[in-house]
């Protein structure tokens, strides 16, 4: 699939999604603006295509000064309610509907090799790696070590897992991502 191809299924897609979600974005937001104590957004720099950083949109699922996530929260991630806004980042063009999960600094940017073709990809709101650990907070809560677990058996796999969708990208692949997304919940 070349880039205007994927670009063009890109912004229609998020616009269709964003005018059907838009008012249970409206809904959610009120929602978890109340049960949050704040604005119901969440901002975060995350790292982008060629290791550019952008802003990624979220619902707030998390109390800002308690730093627990509240109980409407953690429905709202189990089901990755929370990750609807990332349909502006796709209409932007910072993200789009497939492709690797955009990491905070210190993953994606410090890639090296051949690992670093991943940069060349613009981040997804999903992707088969995301799929796959679609419950990673639940898996490294039951290690000893989570930030070790992550660094060395996740991370990794994820690199693997999304260099095998960079070589392998298509319109196809990226409908049977879509279609495993919705129906994996």
């Amino acid at each position: 699939m070349n880039a205007i191809s994927k670009r063009c299924f890109d912004l229609m897609a998020s616009i269709a999604a964003l005018i059907i979600f838009s008012p249970f974005l409206v809904i959610s937001w009120l929602i978890l603006m109340i049960d949050t104590q704040s604005n119901g957004f969440f901002f975060q720099e995350r790292i982008g295509q060629y290791g550019k950083l952008f802003t990624i949109y979220k619902l707030k699922t998390m109390h800002p000064k308690t730093g627990i996530i509240t109980k409407t929260g953690l429905f709202f991630r189990k089901y990755k309610l929370d990750e609807l806004p990332q349909f502006l980042n796709v209409l932007k063009g910072d993200m789009s509907i497939v492709g690797p999960r955009p990491d905070i600094e210190g993953y994606y940017d410090k890639l090296t090799g051949e690992a670093r073709k991943l940069l060349e990809l613009k981040p997804g709101i999903t992707s088969l790696a995301s799929i796959k650990y679609y419950n990673e907070e639940e898996i490294l809560e039951h290690q000893d070590d989570a930030l070790n677990y992550n660094n060395t058996i996740i991370f990794p796999d994820k690199v693997q897992m999304n260099l095998n969708y960079y070589y392998n990208q298509n319109f196809l692949l990226d409908m049977r991502i879509i279609i495993k997304t919705i129906f994996k919940r």
